[in-house]
């Protein structure tokens, strides 16, 4: 069976916006696999560090791959391809979910899953965004193009974190979800990103020209520097000293990353570091998985709201903080408060 050519394995695009709970979501879903399939997951972060991968606990029926740095629908389009070729011949996927960045556009992404490498390989079934109801009440995030079009795209809609949106958010998002041509199939809440499994397994092809929407020029001129990136595995850990974090930020699509690795044996007071991110701008996108005095936890703010859970990470301490360019803190301060919270 293993020698048995590669068809038609069915490929599930789960987009949204920063900080949306695509990764809650995915991790439900998870739950849910049917005993005896192998799923992959492909996690692509605008931050560099990359921290989703270890919200997911390895397993022998679950491939867990992360391409941080970049946007997989442009600057990373060009080790997408290799990426995706050696992930399905070397684990055979059942089915694979892709999660781009949340800055992500779904265009280029497609072009590479339809391209002449995956005919007949892999099958690109329907885009599922997910909206939290509370974005559309911001500017900065229903203005973004990018917003707009990865819902424009989508075949079915995902409504997540509605306990913590008003009744009145929540009928508002129905109704822009379901204000679109062609209709989309479906449109579902996910409250704490709990989902049937049974809306991918039993949902059918993406819609295709339907819903086919350009690349912004942004997105456009990204991929066209492609050529001249240097994309470096987020999850190497040589070199990484004890006290001595790895800082690295960058900027893109007008917004901007700050991202630091520690050492594993380097351990945090998680109350004193959860005051110090506690005193970020409220608009700021943090996460990060670390090391503390109550054991490796996971800690993910969005939209100002809070959660931490213990994490079976044990590679190393990594933060990210993004937000808009000119919003972020001086790295440097923020570095030494960082510093002062270990033990």
């Amino acid at each position: 069976m293993r020698d048995a050519p590669l068809s038609q394995i069915p490929v599930h695009l789960i987009t949204g916006f920063l900080g949306s709970g695509k990764s809650t979501l995915i991790r439900s879903l998870i739950g849910q696999k049917p005993a005896g399939e192998t799923w992959a997951i492909l996690i692509n972060e605008f931050g560099r560090v990359g921290i989703d991968q270890a919200m997911f606990e390895a397993r022998d029926d679950l491939v867990i791959k992360g391409l941080p740095g970049g946007c997989l629908c442009c600057q990373l389009a060009f080790v997408l391809q290799a990426t995706l070729v050696n992930l399905v011949h070397r684990h055979r996927p059942d089915r694979l979910i892709i999660e781009p960045s949340g800055l992500g556009h779904p265009a280029g992404l497609l072009d590479v899953l339809r391209g002449e490498a995956f005919r007949d390989v892999l099958d690109v079934c329907d885009i599922i965004a997910v909206l939290d109801p509370r974005r559309l009440d911001e500017p900065r995030a229903r203005d973004h193009e990018t917003f707009r079009d990865q819902l424009a795209m989508a075949d079915a809609v995902v409504l997540t974190l509605v306990d913590l949106a008003s009744p009145e958010q929540v009928e508002a998002a129905h109704r822009h979800a379901k204000d679109h041509w062609p209709a989309r199939k479906w449109v579902a809440e996910a409250c704490r990103g709990e989902l049937p499994v049974s809306l991918l397994s039993e949902g059918g092809r993406h819609g295709g020209n339907g819903n086919r929407r350009k690349e912004s020029r942004a997105h456009t001129e990204l991929r066209q520097s492609a050529s001249r990136v240097v994309i470096l595995d987020g999850f190497d850990t040589a070199g990484l000293l004890p006290g001595q974090p790895v800082h690295g930020a960058a900027s893109s699509l007008g917004y901007t990353t700050l991202g630091w690795r520690w050492h594993p044996a380097d351990r945090f007071m998680l109350d004193r570091l959860t005051a110090v991110l506690g005193r970020l701008p409220a608009g700021l996108r943090v996460k990060g998985v670390l090391n503390t005095d109550a054991g490796w936890t996971l800690y993910n703010r969005s939209d100002a709201t809070v959660s931490l859970e213990p994490s079976a990470w044990r590679q190393d301490s990594r933060l990210e903080v993004i937000g808009e360019s000119g919003t972020l803190p001086d790295a440097a301060h923020l570095e030494r408060e960082l510093q002062a919270c270990r033990c």
